[in-house]
């Protein structure tokens, strides 16, 4: 009996000690100086760290995120005015670094203004496709074109929620035309 007694506790802190702990944080200030250890719960693998940056009136406002993840992909989305980044990892405290600034790559896509989309675009870091997304909102076509990961494509693709999706790989192969 006191062989299962000292397995089972064997057991439990075998497992305990194997939880991952990840960084977790939420700024709006694209810094995370707060940033604190978490253990994840149970079924999360992955430590993920995200950067949102807007861009409206000349200003640009950033946040970032950190915490654990059951399912995360690395990916990225560059609309001109609005860039998110997610980062993924899966080895304990993996996350403890903000994500860099993102690197051009040589990539350029089209993006759009309130006027036009045919102002070029310079990707980075994995974005290596062209994404034209367009939507029917009341009767108005919204239509955005920008840089996108591949793998972030394929998700969105294959979820379109009634949207229009398009990806392609060539340079400035989603085409300049005129915003309606």
């Amino acid at each position: 009996m006191d062989l299962q007694i000292s397995v089972f506790l064997l057991f439990l802190l075998f497992t305990a000690g194997h939880s991952l702990q990840c960084y977790e944080c939420d700024s709006q200030t694209n810094s995370c100086a707060d940033q604190k250890a978490t253990t994840c719960p149970a079924g999360s693998s992955w430590c993920r760290s995200s950067t949102a940056a807007t861009l409206v009136g000349g200003i640009t406002t950033k946040a970032m995120s950190k915490g654990c993840d059951s399912d995360c992909q690395s990916l990225s989305l560059n609309y001109g005015s609005m860039r998110t980044t997610y980062s993924c990892c899966n080895t304990g405290l993996c996350n403890r670094q903000d994500p860099p600034d993102p690197v051009p790559n040589g990539k350029k896509c089209y993006t759009c203004d309130e006027k036009n989309c045919s102002k070029p675009l310079s990707c980075s870091g994995d974005e290596d496709r062209c994404i034209t997304l367009s939507d029917n909102v009341e009767g108005l076509i919204m239509l955005v074109k920008g840089c996108v990961s591949k793998n972030l494509c394929e998700t969105m693709a294959s979820v379109k929620n009634g949207q229009s999706i398009s990806c392609c790989e060539g340079n400035l192969c989603n085409g300049a035309q005129i915003a309606t």
